[in-house]
């Protein structure tokens, strides 16, 4: 079973162990911001049976 999650962390919002903060200057994350994760979600999702 897939759930939708209600809304897509921002590099933010994403909970780092020992207060670490993600730098948003590092290269991956200026790349993940280029990719389309809602047409990617809805692919994926279409793998699981309801």
């Amino acid at each position: 079973m897939y759930k939708t999650p209600s809304k897509q962390l921002s590099f933010e919002d994403f909970n780092q162990p020992l207060g670490l903060q993600m730098d948003p200057n590092n290269r991956w994350i200026k790349k993940a911001e280029f990719i389309p994760w809602n047409l990617v979600e809805k692919k994926y999702k279409k793998l699981f049976k309801g």
